[in-house]
Protein backbone atom coordinates (compact mmCIF):
# COMPACT_ATOMS: atom_id res chain seq x y z
CA UNK A 1 0.00 0.00 0.00
CA UNK A 2 1.03 3.62 -0.85
CA UNK A 3 1.70 6.55 1.65
CA UNK A 4 -1.07 8.13 -1.19
CA UNK A 5 -3.86 5.04 0.00
CA UNK A 6 -2.87 5.55 3.96
CA UNK A 7 -3.94 8.93 3.95
CA UNK A 8 -7.69 9.74 5.35
CA UNK A 9 -10.05 10.21 2.75
CA UNK A 10 -10.72 13.58 4.00
CA UNK A 11 -7.15 15.23 3.13
CA UNK A 12 -7.31 13.24 -0.29
CA UNK A 13 -10.95 15.40 -1.00
CA UNK A 14 -9.31 18.77 0.28
CA UNK A 15 -6.01 17.93 -1.61
CA UNK A 16 -8.29 16.84 -4.64
CA UNK A 17 -10.28 20.53 -4.16
CA UNK A 18 -7.56 22.57 -3.82
CA UNK A 19 -6.01 21.18 -6.79
CA UNK A 20 -9.17 21.65 -9.11
CA UNK A 21 -8.86 24.89 -7.66
CA UNK A 22 -5.81 26.31 -8.25
CA UNK A 23 -5.80 25.26 -12.12
CA UNK A 24 -8.14 27.34 -13.07
CA UNK A 25 -6.39 29.14 -15.47
CA UNK A 26 -9.71 31.59 -16.69
CA UNK A 27 -9.92 32.51 -12.78
CA UNK A 28 -6.63 33.43 -12.48
CA UNK A 29 -6.47 36.04 -15.63
CA UNK A 30 -10.01 37.48 -14.36
CA UNK A 31 -8.50 38.21 -11.05
CA UNK A 32 -5.73 39.67 -12.81
CA UNK A 33 -8.11 41.51 -15.04
CA UNK A 34 -10.34 42.82 -12.03
CA UNK A 35 -6.49 44.29 -10.63
CA UNK A 36 -6.08 46.02 -13.96
CA UNK A 37 -9.95 47.58 -14.13
CA UNK A 38 -9.24 48.50 -10.46
CA UNK A 39 -5.86 50.51 -11.30
CA UNK A 40 -8.23 52.08 -14.52
CA UNK A 41 -10.65 53.11 -12.45
CA UNK A 42 -13.30 51.38 -14.35
CA UNK A 43 -14.33 49.71 -10.84
CA UNK A 44 -13.85 50.99 -7.52
CA UNK A 45 -11.32 49.37 -5.36
CA UNK A 46 -12.74 46.96 -2.92
CA UNK A 47 -10.99 48.48 0.55
CA UNK A 48 -11.42 52.22 -0.49
CA UNK A 49 -15.04 51.39 -2.61
CA UNK A 50 -13.70 54.37 -4.30
CA UNK A 51 -12.69 54.74 -8.28
CA UNK A 52 -8.73 55.36 -7.47
CA UNK A 53 -7.06 55.06 -11.11
CA UNK A 54 -3.25 54.67 -11.68
CA UNK A 55 -2.16 54.36 -14.74
CA UNK A 56 1.10 52.95 -14.18
CA UNK A 57 0.19 50.13 -12.14
CA UNK A 58 -3.19 49.24 -14.36
CA UNK A 59 -0.30 49.32 -17.52
CA UNK A 60 1.81 46.91 -15.43
CA UNK A 61 -0.87 44.39 -14.98
CA UNK A 62 -1.88 44.29 -18.79
CA UNK A 63 1.66 44.39 -19.86
CA UNK A 64 1.71 41.05 -17.51
CA UNK A 65 -0.96 39.68 -19.15
CA UNK A 66 0.54 40.13 -22.16
CA UNK A 67 3.63 38.33 -20.85
CA UNK A 68 1.31 35.28 -19.60
CA UNK A 69 0.01 35.38 -23.39
CA UNK A 70 3.16 35.43 -25.02
CA UNK A 71 4.65 32.54 -22.33
CA UNK A 72 1.86 30.32 -22.62
CA UNK A 73 1.19 30.34 -26.70
CA UNK A 74 0.72 27.02 -27.61
CA UNK A 75 -0.12 25.46 -24.55
CA UNK A 76 -3.69 26.69 -23.77
CA UNK A 77 -7.20 25.72 -24.06
CA UNK A 78 -9.07 27.42 -27.20
CA UNK A 79 -11.57 29.09 -24.51
CA UNK A 80 -8.71 30.01 -22.27
CA UNK A 81 -6.89 31.62 -25.03
CA UNK A 82 -9.78 33.17 -26.59
CA UNK A 83 -10.42 34.45 -22.98
CA UNK A 84 -7.28 35.69 -22.48
CA UNK A 85 -7.13 37.32 -26.01
CA UNK A 86 -10.57 39.26 -25.24
CA UNK A 87 -9.39 40.42 -21.84
CA UNK A 88 -6.45 42.15 -23.11
CA UNK A 89 -7.99 43.64 -25.72
CA UNK A 90 -10.62 45.28 -23.81
CA UNK A 91 -7.97 45.97 -20.97
CA UNK A 92 -5.82 47.61 -23.76
CA UNK A 93 -8.59 49.57 -25.27
CA UNK A 94 -9.56 50.99 -21.55
CA UNK A 95 -5.85 51.89 -21.12
CA UNK A 96 -5.65 54.24 -24.19
CA UNK A 97 -8.99 55.63 -23.64
CA UNK A 98 -8.03 56.22 -20.07
CA UNK A 99 -4.19 57.63 -20.85
CA UNK A 100 -6.52 59.94 -23.48
CA UNK A 101 -8.85 61.41 -20.44
CA UNK A 102 -5.47 62.25 -18.87
CA UNK A 103 -4.11 63.93 -21.42
CA UNK A 104 -6.60 65.88 -21.84
CA UNK A 105 -6.72 67.58 -18.12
Amino acid sequence: MSEEDKRPEEEKQIDEALKDAGNDFSMFITGLSMQALISLGEIPHPVSNKKEPNLNQAKYMIDTLGMIKEKTKGNLKPDEEKVLEGMLYNLRMKYLESSKKKEAE
